[in-house]
């Protein structure tokens, strides 16, 4: 459930890639408890968003806020302690480590084994295929089971927000389902979620609210409804 409560706040955000400009005017919120879809075409600048966020890529200018501290330019690493965590686009889990291993790796910015052992039994509790491989290579999962090892991977910091950054890419159908099921629960747990989806009738499906993003600015915002109900969101994302 939302509170009133801004835990994320992005402003005026610009990122160019050297000379490459990505991102114009970016400006979006997501409140305490939301579950916020983040939806537009290739090369809108979804994922550099999520990449800005995270201490991946340094802003020109705008701000970024968490829990009304500002973060632009702060470590990634400081951020996963701060309680943010990332699940990139293409899972990249550490192929030739094992389940455990990968998981450990992502609670490296614990420092309490009970917090530790806690969070791994949460992850085995949503994701029980991973306590049946925990001892396999991650490389030798299928492309579900590297998904809800990525997931679970970020879990393990106990993020406060989790960034998702295309869920459904390159999944089969059925696996899709599952994997939007546990967004859902994890956000019903309590924990944010922002989320990069080219899926965009499955993420509003689940999204509390939705902002577009278009040539690297928010050119629209609304409820989940009011993005299934309007025309010109339809006819460009939801292929009617």
């Amino acid at each position: 459930m939302a509170s009133e409560n801004v835990l994320l706040e992005v402003e005026h955000l610009v990122v160019s890639y050297g000379v490459l400009p990505a991102l114009h005017d970016v400006d979006f919120k997501v409140f305490e408890g939301e579950l916020i879809a983040l939806l537009g075409t290739n090369g809108a600048g979804k994922t550099t968003t999520l990449r800005t966020i995270v201490g991946l890529m340094n802003p020109l200018s705008g701000d970024i806020r968490y829990r009304g501290e500002h973060i632009a330019g702060v470590p990634t690493y400081d951020l996963v302690r701060r309680g943010i965590a990332l699940v990139p686009e293409g899972r990249r889990v550490f192929a030739h480590s094992t389940v455990e291993e990968n998981l450990e790796l992502g609670a490296i910015s614990r420092s309490s084994a009970t917090e530790i052992q806690e969070s791994f039994e949460r992850i085995y509790a949503l994701f029980p295929v991973l306590k049946e491989r925990r001892r396999q290579m991650a490389g030798s999962l299928s492309g579900g089971e590297q998904q809800m090892l990525a997931i679970g991977r970020a879990l393990a910091s106990r993020p406060t927000l989790l960034l998702l950054d295309e869920p459904s890419m390159g999944l089969a159908p059925i696996i899709v389902t599952q994997i939007f099921e546990l967004i859902v629960e994890l956000n019903q747990q309590g924990t944010s979620v922002l989320m990069v989806e080219q899926n965009a009738n499955l993420a509003l499906e689940v999204a509390d609210r939705a902002y577009v993003l278009d040539g690297g600015r928010t050119i629209l915002s609304g409820t989940a409804q009011e993005m299934m109900d309007n025309e010109a969101v339809t006819a460009a994302y939801l292929g009617s």
